[in-house]
């Protein structure tokens, strides 16, 4: 059924023995009149097969409902009426334009459209690899520097151990020191090595021998 009478009565004045130009020429003013701009208008025309040369791409584009002339309706002034704002959800274009390529009924649309998907597959698989080597170099790089700091404190702590023990054992005696005191603590009755280290004990005990002795003598 036709809601527009234009439409109705230019039905009716076609003849029914139409030639193949007029179909065409039919044609491609529905196609005009479901189109929403003129590339879409141009789009459409070659799907379906039509002319798209500019002569008839010009006479075509009056009958585009945004494009042509439509109507001009006077609404009365009202009050303002406070209507709340609803956020719209915007989908992603990118995959809304290839869900379009890849239902379009030309093939070459269809195989463009497969070849994107499979180029964008291969640089986001290449993009989530770089990112997980990117990763795992960071780990590395963060254990060599813990390492070497735990190798240092290591050091350090060697270094401080071998110098307590230096200082330890020496005590500030000479050699000659220790062989007199070794000599003295067997004569007092006292047990030392023959070598090593004189206990602390028969050292005291030695030291305060001979200022006892110097005391006297004194």
């Amino acid at each position: 059924m036709f809601t527009d009478w234009a439409e109705a009565l230019e039905a009716e004045s076609l003849p029914l023995d139409l030639t193949s130009a007029q179909q065409l020429a039919a044609a491609a003013r529905v196609t005009a009149r479901s189109s929403r701009d003129k590339h879409d208008m141009t789009l459409l025309l070659d799907v379906l097969g039509l002319p798209t040369d500019p002569d008839t791409l010009t006479a075509l584009l009056p009958l585009i409902p945004e494009t042509g002339d439509k109507p001009v309706t006077t609404t009365p002034a009202t009050e303002a009426i406070d209507v709340p704002v609803v956020p719209l959800t915007f989908s992603n274009p990118v995959q809304e334009l290839l869900d379009w390529a890849a239902a379009h009924p030309a093939a070459a649309v269809r195989n463009r459209a497969a070849r994107i998907t499979a180029d964008l597959a291969e640089l986001t698989e290449r993009r989530d690899t770089e990112a997980a080597q990117c990763e795992a170099e960071e780990k590395v790089a963060r254990a060599k520097a813990e390492l070497e700091r735990a190798q240092e404190e290591l050091r350090t702590v060697k270094a401080g151990t071998r110098t307590t023990a230096r200082t330890g054992s020496g005590s500030g005696r000479s050699r000659e020191e220790l062989a007199t005191i070794r000599a003295w603590a067997r004569e007092t009755g006292h047990q030392v090595a023959d070598q090593g280290m004189v206990p602390r004990r028969v050292q005291e005990a030695y030291d305060a021998a001979h200022q006892a002795t110097a005391r006297k003598s004194g």
